[in-house]
């Protein structure tokens, strides 16, 4: 069974290896008891650039333990969970195989409680998660471009209902729309592959961005 091997926040820092007076919030600490998570994310988690994170659409990250040790494998060294930013590493689960608007029920069962979560977008990587990835002493160089090719991004995720999560929960896929968007595709037609762009608007209520860009797209705009 899915679980959640890992629950991570973090608040705003300095980060002086972006720029002198520059602050960032991917540098997440463990937590080993109960968080609760609330239509904004967990509690004692802070985003710092309101512009390209947090809200209601993106309100919890997640990446698997599977994708951390890929790129470990890759870089040479043993990455720990949450140091990729993530606020929930899972384990036992392809969660760039998720399609969005796949619902998550963690910590209950697939008859309720617990804490429900809904896949809605992806992580786009920035040259401040590649200047994370050089202050963790792992190899930066051409960073975006690298894990941009991997397609492996790790979903943004809605809260559909506010509850607790802690390490060692269990993760049940309770809804999969059927639809076949996944997190990779999104990804893919957002970066790389933008002739798949019109396969977007298949996803029921899909977030804002992505349904503006996949329209052009589909009216060769």
């Amino acid at each position: 069974m899915p679980v959640i091997r890992s629950v991570n926040v973090g608040r705003p820092r300095p980060a002086p290896w972006l720029a002198e007076g520059r602050r960032s919030s991917i540098d997440k600490t463990s937590v080993s008891g109960p968080v609760t998570v609330h239509e904004l994310g967990l509690e004692g988690d802070q985003v710092t650039n309101l512009k390209h994170h947090g809200g209601v659409d993106k309100a919890v990250y997640a990446f698997a333990r599977e994708d951390l040790d890929f790129w470990g494998d890759r870089l040479g060294t043993e990455i720990a969970d949450g140091a990729f930013g993530e606020n929930l590493t899972t384990e036992g689960l392809d969660v760039n195989e998720a399609e969005i608007g796949e619902r998550w029920r963690i910590g209950g069962s697939e008859d309720g409680g617990g804490l429900l979560l809904e896949v809605r977008s992806m992580r786009t990587p920035c040259n401040v998660f590649q200047a994370w990835v050089g202050e963790l002493g792992l190899d930066a160089k051409a960073w975006v471009r690298r894990f941009t090719e991997e397609g492996r991004p790790g979903p943004y995720l809605k809260v559909l209902e506010p509850g607790t999560v802690r390490a060692g929960d269990g993760l049940v896929v309770e809804h999969r729309p059927g639809h076949g968007v996944t997190v990779t595709t999104m990804f893919r037609a957002l970066t790389t592959e933008r002739e798949l762009l019109p396969r977007l608007l298949e996803v029921d209520d899909l977030v804002r961005e992505a349904r503006a860009k996949a329209l052009a797209a589909r009216d060769g705009r």
